[in-house]
């Protein structure tokens, strides 16, 4: 068989984006199925499925449905049209949203009663509960609510996205019409409600509670019938940069349209009424491949609130994360201490195992109060609310410091605070630049200009993940703090090329998008395939979020069948079919999910014994490489390299457990050892280590 027949067929060589990301919220519904992982943690993956899922239509579905409206045929480079794609996604999402309504249901409900925490209906409730509960209804839930009626005189309401609503059927008392009304159950109100003022154990839908009291909001009707419902719209923002005047200014407006995107999903209560769904079907403009039937209740993301009670024997075990090694001796209090212990040699960080604040904010703020400090540059992709790093930044401004921000105001559901900060960072007399026109800065850098005796040096920090507290504690992510004159001189030129003109910047450390991180690693992959033919050491060990772009796919391809072994551990979207014979029968690839959002990026290259290993922002898909301003850096130090050589070796370790991917494109779960010994948990294993380190 000539290798020109092999894997011929587009559906053969690639893993259809929007399949392979099913694939993935799968394994996190796994996660929520899984019965030896503590119950309140299984409510938190049902919550993150759901949100997951949410996102997924918002923007992925929504842009499908666009091009079927558009009338568009042709087959994507996974072998798809529009069309038969849509079909594969509704009978997947149909499968895993029936999996994930069982699954609390008949295993999470039970699970969480038998530890005493209950989800119980108004009907199970005591009299003294529903006495208590009615009190907050007529104190806090009434006084919110607004019904709204549909008649010749009102027309139907608008409907906004992700919002839970009752529809509701009444009739005039001693008449026969019957009159349809809309209720919002409010987002601003805890989604369930404790039974009991003195004793958490027992929460009750907020619907539920509506639904309890409807009469009171229809006094003088009566109440037919009411069901929920709750409608998905398009939330992807389209904006034309080169013709606006204000990115800021164009963001705003086009935030505000995100609210009115068209429908794409309606969820129903399974069994709703075929005249009542006929009826929002029409109103709102959806068809029935587009309505999602499961049982109440509907939106099950509220069921964070539940995974936050406070219940630790129901958790995880808790665990404090470590001051980074090299900080260790560092006064925490002292500026000039922690720059010298950057000065004396690089530092690793490994979140959320090692402290984000103890490190990364100590940097920003150490250099806010710094006299000798000159200028600070800081990338911000996602940041939390209360950003302690925002703070510094403003702080140094107020200080008289030169304090350049590059906020990307188009970080997808982060754009509203985004703007909010920019706004916040203006007012303070930080330089606030929105990156390059067409791209999105992505890159995770901080640059900090200090005089010293010796004359001027620059501090860096790069990473893999954003600059937020709240997320590194549950991210896992690697970052570097450096004194390094190379790196230093690379990451002024990339801000430079960030806040002005400067197209032609060339660098030694670090390789960027989208100019030479592409062609950088596609080159890598050609020497070790040259090397392999040669009979040097050769290998390609990749950890990343998603890969995607298809010139990727097949480089690792040839690199494969000349004989080179590749292994991929990709926590989301892996385009890549392995174990193709003649195609890809040195790939593996693996999918690790669990405590920790795996999130970071590390490419190994054997090298011909000489490990070269980068650590960075960038995944490999298209938007990555091409349309985003991404960075990775080469790591140089003997002992960091091989601290992520054992990372990288314990991803794969074969005593862990983890996801494999099959060569038909499945995913298989493996807790188990051919003895039927249960293999290890990354995570855990990854917290003793570093308890044991420190």
């Amino acid at each position: 068989m000539s290798s020109h027949s092999i894997a011929e067929n587009p559906r053969e060589r690639l893993i259809d984006r929007e399949l392979s990301w099913l694939a993935f919220n799968e394994r996190v519904l796994e996660l929520a199925e899984d019965e030896t992982i503590p119950v309140l943690e299984r409510c938190r993956f049902l919550a993150i499925f759901t949100s997951n899922l949410d996102d997924f239509f918002m923007i992925r579905v929504a842009t499908l449905k666009r091009k079927l409206e558009a009338g568009i045929t042709k087959t994507n480079t996974a072998g798809y049209t529009p069309a038969q794609l849509m079909t594969a996604i509704s009978q997947k999402v149909q499968e895993l949203t029936a999996r994930q309504s069982k699954t609390f249901h008949e295993s999470v409900i039970p699970a969480l009663a038998s530890k005493g925490i209950e989800i119980p209906k108004w009907d199970q409730l005591t009299i003294e509960e529903q006495i208590y509960v009615n009190k907050i209804f007529h104190e806090r839930i009434f006084p919110v609510l607004t019904p709204l009626a549909v008649d010749p005189s009102h027309p139907f309401p608008y409907i906004s996205g992700l919002s839970l609503n009752l529809a509701v059927v009444v009739k005039k008392i001693d008449e026969d019409q019957e009159f349809f009304a809309r209720v919002k159950v409010p987002s601003n109100l805890p989604r369930f409600i404790g039974t009991s003022q003195y004793d958490a154990k027992r929460f009750i839908p907020l619907e539920q509670v509506i639904i309890a009291n409807l009469q009171e909001l229809f006094p003088g009707m009566h109440v037919e019938d009411y069901y929920t419902f709750r409608l998905t719209r398009n939330a992807d923002l389209e904006l034309e940069e080169d013709e606006s005047e204000n990115l800021l200014a164009s963001m705003e407006q086009e935030l505000l349209r995100r609210k009115f995107g068209p429908p794409v999903r309606l969820e129903v209560d399974s069994d709703i009424k075929s005249e009542l769904l006929q009826t929002l079907m029409d109103e709102l403009g959806i068809r029935p491949q587009d309505v999602s039937r499961s049982s109440e209740p509907l939106d099950l993301s509220g069921l964070s609130r539940i995974a936050d009670i406070d219940r630790p024997d129901l958790k995880f075990e808790a665990f404090s994360n470590k001051v980074a090694w090299d900080l260790r001796d560092v006064n925490p209090d002292s500026a000039d201490d922690f720059f010298d212990a950057i000065r004396r040699r690089e530092i690793i960080l490994h979140h959320p195992y090692e402290s984000f604040t103890s490190s990364v904010v100590r940097f920003l703020e150490a250099a806010a109060t710094d006299p000798d400090v000159l200028a600070i540059k800081q990338t911000l992709y996602r940041t939390s609310g209360d950003s302690p790093i925002v703070q510094a930044l403003i702080e140094a401004a107020e200080a008289g410091k030169q304090v350049l921000a590059v906020v990307e105001i188009r970080a997808r559901f982060d754009e509203l605070a985004n703007v909010r900060w920019a706004r916040k960072l203006e007012d303070a007399g930080v330089h606030v630049v929105y990156g390059l026109v067409g791209f999105k800065t992505h890159a995770k850098l901080s640059l900090v200009v200090r005089e010293e005796a010796q004359g001027i040096r620059r501090y860096v920090h790069m990473g893999t993940g954003n600059y937020n507290p709240k997320t590194a504690r549950l991210y896992e992510d690697f970052g570097i703090l450096s004194a390094d004159p190379v790196l230093g001189d690379d990451v002024n030129k990339l801000f430079n090329q960030l806040s002005g003109f400067a197209p032609q910047t060339s660098f030694a450390r670090i390789l960027v998008a989208p100019r030479t991180l592409r062609s950088g690693l596609l080159h890598r992959i050609d020497q070790e395939i040259e090397n392999h033919k040669a009979g040097k050491p050769a290998f390609i060990r990749m950890k990343l979020n998603s890969i995607l772009d298809e010139e990727f796919v097949e480089a690792l391809y040839k690199a494969s069948a000349a004989g080179v072994q590749i292994d991929l551990i990709v926590r989301g979207i892996c385009a890549v079919r392995v174990g193709v014979p003649g195609l890809s029968e040195n790939i593996r690839a693996v999918s690790i999910l669990g405590r920790f959002l795996e999130h970071s990026r590390i490419i190994h290259f054997a090298n011909d014994g000489d490990d070269e290993i980068w650590i960075g922002s960038a995944d490999l898909m298209h938007r990555n490489l091409d349309r985003r301003v991404e960075s990775m850096v080469k790591i140089v130090q003997t002992d960091h390299k091989r601290l992520l050589i054992r990372a990288i070796d314990t991803y794969l370790s074969p005593t862990m457990a983890h996801w494999s991917m099959d060569s038909s494109g499945e995913w298989q779960r493996v807790q188990f050892d051919g003895e039927g010994n249960k293999l290890q948990d990354l995570h855990a294993a990854s917290i003793q280590w570093y308890r044991e380190r420190g």
